[in-house]
C-alpha cells in the first residue's frame, strides 16, 4: 500500500526538512521525502498550502478508562486525539482501579488495540493506589510497556518516597511525571490564591505550593541523578527554578498546556467551573513568563492534559466541580492561534514541542518523519479560521474555556502506520 502526499509544507525540526515537497508512504513507513516524487500510489493526497509533520505526542492525558467511562473512554478519547491530529497519547493512570500494575497496563494496551489506531502508553503509578506510600514495580512496569511512572492527580508529598521512587525509577531508565503541588497548601482550592480568589471570597491555591515541590523535585534530581519530569508548569518562579536547574546539568524536563500560555484567572469570572483546573489559571505575569520559557527552550513539550469530565458534575458549582478541561481537540489549535500568529514561535519550533521532545522524554520513537520511521503524519491548515463548537467533538467531555472562540489552524489528515484515521471533511 503506497500513499503519496504531494506538495506539502514539510516541518521537520530534527532532519531540518523544509519547504514544499512529497512524502511518500509505503507499508506503513515512509519510504520517501523529495521534491518530486512522481505520481505513482495507491492513494493521493493533494496537500498544497497545507503543513506536513510527524504526528503529535500528546505526553499527557485522561482518558478515564477503567473506571470513569461515562466521562470518557479509550474509544472516545483516541477519536478525539485524532480529531486533533495526535498520533501517539500517554494516558494518566487516576484510574479506577489505579493503572499501577502488570494488569491494567496490559487493560489499556488491549482495548487501545481495537480502537481507532491512535498509538496509546499506559503510564504506570508510582505508588500503589496513587496513594503515595507504597512503590509500584518499576521493573514489572516497563517490561510491561509503561514508558513512565506518575501519580499524576495525587502529588507525592512525601520527599522520602519520591527519592525512593527516583531510585528505583533510574535503575530502569523510567522518567518520573510530577504533579507539583503540595496537597496540604491546596486542598481541593478552586482557584489561583489572588486577587480573583479574593473577589469571589475563596480559598486559593497558591502559587508556592507548585514552585516548592518543583525546587524539591529538581534537588532530588539532581542528588539521585533520576530524570524529573515536571508536568504542567503553570507559574513563572516554576520555569525560572527549571531555567536555573537545567543549567546545572540536573536531569529535569518539563511541559505547559495552551491553558497556561492563553488563559489567567479572569476566566474563571467569565466562565465559572469551566475554568477550573489543577494547578489554577494563574496571573497574566505567569501567561507572560510560560511563554518566554517555551521560546528559549526551558519548557520541553506543550500537552493537553486533557481532562473529560460530565456536564453535570462541571454544572456544579465553583467550590465543588471537579478540576479540568478537554483539550485533545483544541491543543494545536490554541498553541498556532496564540504563538504561530502572534509571531512569538516560529512552526517549526512549536512543531518540536508537539512531537520529538515529548517523545523523547518518553523514550519512544514517535515524532519523526525520518526514512523509515513508522508513518504517523498530520496534516494541518495553519490558516484555516473555525469557532470552537463542544457539541461538535469526538471526546464525551464538552468541558472547555474555549467555546465560541475563533481559533486559526485545523487538522485536515491524521495518518497512523501509513493508514488514515482522521479526515476533516
Amino acid at each position: 500500500m503506497k500513499l503519496l502526499i504531494k506538495r506539502g509544507r514539510l516541518i521537520d525540526p530534527v532532519g531540518g526538512i523544509g519547504g514544499v515537497m512529497d512524502l511518500l508512504i509505503e507499508d506503513g513507513r515512509i519510504a520517501g521525502v523529495g521534491s518530486d516524487l512522481g505520481s505513482e500510489a495507491d492513494q493521493i493526497i493533494d496537500a498544497t498550502n497545507l503543513a506536513v509533520c510527524a504526528g503529535l505526542v500528546d505526553m499527557h492525558v485522561h482518558l478515564r478508562d477503567p473506571g470513569f467511562e461515562y466521562k470518557e473512554d479509550i474509544f472516545t478519547g483516541t477519536l478525539a486525539a485524532a480529531r486533533g491530529g495526535v498520533t501517539t497519547v500517554a494516558c494518566m493512570p487516576n484510574t479506577k482501579p489505579a493503572t499501577d500494575c502488570p494488569e491494567q497496563i496490559r487493560y489499556v494496551q488491549d482495548k487501545a488495540a481495537t480502537a481507532c489506531g491512535v498509538r496509546v502508553y499506559p503510564v504506570c503509578a508510582v505508588t500503589r493506589g496513587q496513594q503515595g506510600q507504597e512503590l509500584t514495580d518499576a521493573e514489572q512496569a516497563k517490561k510491561a510497556g509503561a514508558p513512565a511512572l506518575s501519580d499524576d492527580g495525587f502529588p507525592i508529598d512525601s520527599a522520602n518516597v519520591m527519592r525512593d521512587a527516583l531510585i528505583r525509577a533510574k535503575r530502569y531508565d523510567l522518567p518520573v511525571l510530577s504533579h507539583c503541588e503540595y496537597g496540604d497548601m491546596v486542598k481541593n482550592y478552586a482557584v489561583n490564591e489572588g486577587r480573583v480568589s479574593r473577589q469571589l471570597w475563596l480559598e486559593g491555591r497558591p502559587a508556592i505550593a507548585e514552585e516548592l515541590m518543583v525546587m524539591r523535585d529538581a534537588m532530588l534530581a539532581e542528588e539521585t541523578g533520576a530524570h524529573v519530569h515536571i508536568q504542567h508548569v503553570s507559574t513563572g518562579k516554576s520555569v525560572d527554578i527549571i531555567r536555573k536547574m537545567k543549567k546545572k546539568g540536573v536531569p529535569i524536563t518539563c511541559e505547559t498546556c495552551p491553558q497556561y500560555f492563553t488563559l489567567t484567572e479572569d476566566e474563571v469570572l467569565r466562565c465559572g467551573s469551566q475554568a477550573r483546573v489543577n494547578p489554577p489559571l494563574r496571573t497574566k505575569h505567569d501567561v507572560e513568563e510560560i511563554i518566554r520559557g517555551l521560546q528559549d527552550g526551558t519548557i520541553d513539550a506543550i500537552v493537553t492534559d486533557h481532562a473529560p469530565h460530565s456536564a453535570e458534575e462541571k454544572a456544579r458549582p465553583l467550590e465543588k466541580a471537579p478540576s479540568g478541561m478537554v483539550g485533545l481537540e483544541t491543543s494545536l489549535a490554541v498553541t498556532l492561534t496564540a504563538l504561530y500568529h502572534t509571531g512569538k514561535m516560529e512552526l517549526d519550533a512549536i512543531i518540536r514541542k508537539m512531537t520529538v521532545n515529548p517523545a523523547n522524554i518518553l523514550r519512544l520513537s514517535a515524532g519523526r518523519l525520518a526514512i523509515g520511521a513508522d508513518a504517523d503524519v498530520t496534516i494541518f491548515d495553519p490558516d484555516e479560521e473555525w469557532i470552537v463548537d463542544p457539541e461538535e467533538f469526538a471526546s464525551k467531555g464538552r468541558n472547555t474555556p474555549f467555546t465560541g472562540r475563533t481559533l486559526k489552524g485545523r487538522v485536515k489528515y491524521t495518518i497512523v502506520g501509513g493508514k488514515i484515521i482522521y479526515q476533516d471533511n
